[in-house]
């Protein structure tokens, strides 16, 4: 590390702030304190920060020249308020935070107290054990800092083994957005599709969708929509039409989402000129009787399978 050691504090020692502050603290920086409350927390700083004083969130904060606060969104406005408050920001001291969705805005208490402010949020998922400290190599954090504070940003996430994708304040929803639509709802999609496979009598849903569903991830993120295959894209009304025959009598809590999604794929195979007119049009007739029938089932309070 060829700049200055930071004393780092950490307010909401959970699950990714232990985790960073750990990192932080193998690339050379100083770990004075951290700030959790629940047994499980404590555990984390036990194990990921051996040595490291559990402490009040302002005597955290009064202690280091660098404060993490890694605590859930909905919390971040009353924690940076609270601190600055208290008088527990200082002059020159940074102050970050890793939300995805916040920018700088929530964090203007800081700065007015004299603070430096970013945020920087990585874009991977935590598990709160040493596993992640390895995985963090080459993650991309989502920043956003003012011009002053552009190049400290991009160092503590250099030290953090990570790379740096700048995020204007007014996208940082957008960009958060983006990754929740992509992991959050992937984890239900997968679900869901286990629940089918074991309706279905799959004795192991998940190592049969491995191979499917990894090929499928790595063809989509290396090529778009041209990584689409299956029914939809073939204009196989028959074999839609079983889909949802049978998904409703076997599996219908799994029915919106597939009609949704066929809806999306749909669209998609039209706009890319993959399926026939004809075709494209009675899959999107078929789904609108579909999506009626559920929403006639959900006005009357019937069950959806009960026809």
């Amino acid at each position: 590390m060829s700049h200055p050691a930071l004393r780092v504090g950490v307010v909401g020692a959970g699950r990714v702030g232990a985790v960073l502050a750990a990192r932080l603290r193998a690339a050379g920086h100083e770990v004075v304190a951290a700030a959790g409350a629940s047994d499980a927390t404590l555990q984390r700083i036990s194990a990921l920060l051996p040595g490291v004083a559990n402490a009040k969130p302002t005597a955290v904060a009064r202690a280091c020249d660098l404060l993490l606060l890694t605590v859930p969104d909905d919390m971040l406005d009353n924690v940076v308020s609270t601190l600055a408050a208290a008088g527990a920001l200082h002059e020159g001291q940074l102050v970050v935070h890793t939300s995805g969705r916040h920018g700088l805005a929530v964090l203007e208490p800081a700065r007015a107290a004299g603070a430096r402010t970013a945020a920087i949020h990585p874009a991977m998922t935590f598990t709160g054990t040493a596993l992640d400290l390895d995985r963090l190599a080459g993650c991309v954090f989502g920043l956003t800092a003012g011009a002053g504070e552009r190049e400290v940003a991009e160092r503590l996430v250099a030290d953090l083994g990570g790379r740096p994708m700048w995020v204007p304040e007014e996208m940082r929803t957008l960009y958060h957005a983006g990754l929740a639509h992509g992991s959050n709802h992937l984890v239900t999609l997968v679900t869901e599709a286990m629940e089918v496979l074991a309706a279905a009598g799959a004795d192991d849903p998940a190592g049969t969708l491995r191979p499917l569903l990894v090929a499928a991830l790595d063809n989509a993120l290396a090529h778009g929509d041209a990584a689409l295959t299956g029914p939809i894209v073939r204009g196989d009304v028959g074999t839609v039409r079983a889909h949802l025959e049978d998904i409703t009598a076997n599996a219908p809590q799994t029915k919106a989402s597939y009609v949704a999604l066929a809806r999306a794929t749909l669209g998609r195979a039209v706009t890319d000129g993959r399926i026939v007119p004809l075709r494209a049009m009675r899959i999107h007739e078929l789904l609108d009787e579909h999506s009626e029938a559920r929403a006639g089932d959900a006005s009357t309070g019937r069950p959806a399978d009960a026809r």
